[in-house]
């Protein structure tokens, strides 16, 4: 099946800037965020952050309440590692004022 979106120039650019970064083309990289939107039962980090961004801009349903899989402890320590990594609030919030 085939679907056209019309989406502005930056977010154009960013999916893909987001798909070349992952090695995947642009409609791979589509395809996979659009399924991690919807299919709660897919599992991994990077379906994880796509739920989270998608969850903070309103645009995720609810889950269904249900069993759950455990959290696994060695991709919970990876994860914790990799948000210590970034910029600082404070860096980007002094740099904002100057």
């Amino acid at each position: 099946m085939q679907l056209t979106l019309r989406v502005d120039a930056a977010l154009a650019d960013g999916l893909k800037c987001a798909a070349t970064e992952r090695g995947q083309s642009v409609n791979a990289f589509a395809t996979a965020v659009l399924r991690a939107a919807i299919d709660p039962d897919l599992a991994g980090a990077e379906a994880e952050k796509v739920r989270e961004r998608l969850l903070r801009a309103g645009l995720l349903a609810a889950s269904q309440p249900g069993p759950r899989s455990a959290i696994d402890p060695q991709a919970l320590g990876d994860a914790r590692r990799a948000a210590g990594r970034g910029t600082p609030v404070a860096d980007l919030v002094g740099e904002e004022r100057r």
